[in-house]
């Protein structure tokens, strides 16, 4: 008789009153700053709000501060030090309820990235969750921005969701939302004001399949810049609770599902039937208002997939934008994690390429003098 092996459990140091959490960015600063407020009183906001140079984030990242705690994350290191030390301080309702502060990302801080930075920080109360269902709700119906000026020792907020405010804020509702930054300058009184767009930043993808590949695949999304439905017919093969950005759909008819994602989403389809899968790569190709559309499967499955959408009469150029095998070259290994590794990896190479671009996924054909400097999925137009 085999006697199992008694492994001992891996030791664990306990930090009396510390509950321990993952450390994640934060995906949605409104409502994540208004779940917040529901628990906590008063809160500081801390923005990257300019960068020159090299950082450890990007413009329009930002964190909350509150008196028992943090939620998201500014690069981390000295930087978000300094920041959190300065955050703290505006908590108190008998000081200033905002502040600048620049950082230069030097060695004299234990930061090699050698940039400049100036981050915003604000605080928040209860009092304001009106403004933030505003917000909220503008964010929804369109291009908007958010309006934060300096006022003395106070700060004022509004919502500008048409242009006509200010040259700044036209410009900011124009500007493509991948390249619609943060905008931060002051007056000549010394005043600083803050602009930020407000509607959804992440790009749109659709999941289809809730299989091993799909699983893995879906706990590495919901980690990345992207907002994910996930869609399958099977209810047992899907989990009863997600995270705010990642949207769960139980179909006993996924194709028609397709029809309800937004113009520019990317697809990965990947359910447990070919047949399904066929299906699924017809509608979304027929709609042909996608920026990226990709299906598992082996060279020989793409072959026959495309060679029967062309007898079913799909265009040529719309077959063409079909990607099969998916994932990135150089990883071997058919482990179900390997293989979701690689595919988001060719995710975020399309999103990087098409947010470089500036060009939105599904404005139709560019000019060459559009995207100058990038090929990307949405214009396939060549790199100078």
């Amino acid at each position: 008789m085999s006697v199992p092996l008694a492994l001992p459990e891996p030791a664990r140091m306990a930090v009396p009153g510390v509950s321990w959490q993952w450390s994640q960015p934060l995906s949605a600063w409104v409502p994540d700053l208004m779940r917040a407020l529901q628990r906590e009183p008063v809160i500081v906001r801390i923005v990257l709000a300019t960068v020159r140079g090299s950082a450890p984030r990007e413009p329009g990242v930002g964190m909350l501060v509150t008196p028992s705690g943090i939620a998201g994350t500014i690069g981390g290191g000295r930087l978000e030090w300094e920041a959190l030390a300065a955050g703290r301080s505006l908590l108190e309702a008998s000081g200033p309820a905002a502040r600048v502060q620049r950082i230069v990302l030097g060695a004299d801080r234990g930061q090699c990235c050698g940039g400049v930075v100036e981050l915003w920080m604000e605080r928040y109360t209860r009092a304001d969750l009106g403004l933030l269902e505003t917000a909220t709700l503008a964010a929804r119906r369109g291009a908007a921005v958010l309006k934060s000026s300096m006022r003395g020792t106070g700060v004022e907020r509004g919502v500008v969701c048409q242009p006509g405010a200010d040259p700044e804020s036209n410009l900011l509702l124009q500007a493509p939302r991948a390249r619609a930054l943060p905008r931060l300058w002051r007056s000549a009184s010394g005043d600083a004001t803050l602009l930020e767009r407000l509607d959804d930043l992440l790009p749109p993808l659709w999941l289809y399949g809730a299989g091993h590949v799909g699983q893995a695949l879906a706990r590495i999304l919901m980690e990345l810049p992207l907002r994910l439905t996930w869609v399958d017919s099977r209810a047992e093969q899907l989990p009863p609770q997600s995270p705010a950005t990642v949207e769960i759909w139980h179909s006993l008819d996924p194709v028609a599902s397709v029809a309800a994602a937004p113009r520019g989403a990317r697809f990965l389809v990947m359910t447990h039937s070919h047949p399904l899968d066929y299906a699924l790569c017809r509608a979304i190709l027929e709609r042909n208002d996608f920026a990226w559309a990709g299906l598992i499967g082996s060279m020989s499955k793409a072959a026959r997939f495309r060679s029967r959408l062309r007898r079913d009469g799909l265009a040529a150029e719309a077959i063409a934008r079909l990607v099969c095998p998916i994932g990135i070259d150089g990883i071997t290994s058919k482990w179900p994690a390997a293989i979701a590794v690689g595919v988001a990896a060719q995710i975020m190479q399309d999103i990087s390429a098409c947010a470089d671009c500036g060009h939105p996924a599904h404005a139709g054909a560019p000019t060459e003098s559009d995207c100058p400097r990038i090929a990307c999925s949405s214009c396939g137009l060549s790199a100078c």
